[in-house]
């Protein structure tokens, strides 16, 4: 089935799809809630998109949840470079990944990932800064990027901020392999 195809990913979907209680499904309406708000003083997901955020955006983002190891056996801050709109970031730190950190250089994107941040009651710190002006270095145990930049470009930013027993999670779309190639 192509994706014009697919049927529209409900909430009670999402929750199947990516087992969570109903308490964090709570949260994660409340920031699907804020999108629609936001979005029409702030460009934080591309409109085309909006139909389907629990499949498009909550789901691809929760799909990370299962390949980083718990923070009791990986401890160590997570970074998501080029927050947005908190994809996928604020939705790892909504299902339970602590110490995560946002990083967005937009003033008005900084301030709708607070404002979600604090509606959902979700402990994350919100960084307005460039992603080569985060202040630390050898510091993310995890990197993760989503609709940021090309892999190459994603992993200069990854190299002076990235610890040594660090990893990256990048979500890339059609042209990953082309990417991977380029990166090589």
């Amino acid at each position: 089935m192509s994706e014009k195809n697919t049927p529209i990913l409900t909430l009670e979907g999402f929750m199947e799809l990516a087992d969570v209680s109903r308490e964090t499904a709570e949260r994660l309406k409340t920031f699907a809630e804020l999108i629609p708000k936001w979005q029409k003083r702030v460009n934080l997901v591309a409109l085309s998109t909006m139909p389907d955020l629990w499949r498009r955006h909550f789901l691809d983002s929760a799909q990370l949840a299962q390949h980083i190891p718990p923070e009791e056996n990986a401890p160590g801050p997570l970074l998501d470079l080029g927050s947005g709109a908190g994809f996928p970031g604020l939705v790892l730190a909504i299902l339970g990944r602590p110490n995560i950190h946002l990083v967005e250089r937009t003033a008005e994107k900084c301030l709708f990932l607070k404002e979600a941040a604090r509606r959902t009651e979700t402990q994350v710190s919100v960084h307005h800064c460039a992603i080569g002006d985060f202040p630390e270095t050898d510091f993310a145990r995890f990197l993760v990027a989503r609709a940021l930049a090309p892999l190459p470009r994603l992993l200069n930013y990854a190299a002076p901020i990235l610890s040594k027993e660090g990893e990256c999670f990048f979500l890339k779309g059609i042209k990953a392999t082309e990417e991977l190639t380029e990166s090589q």
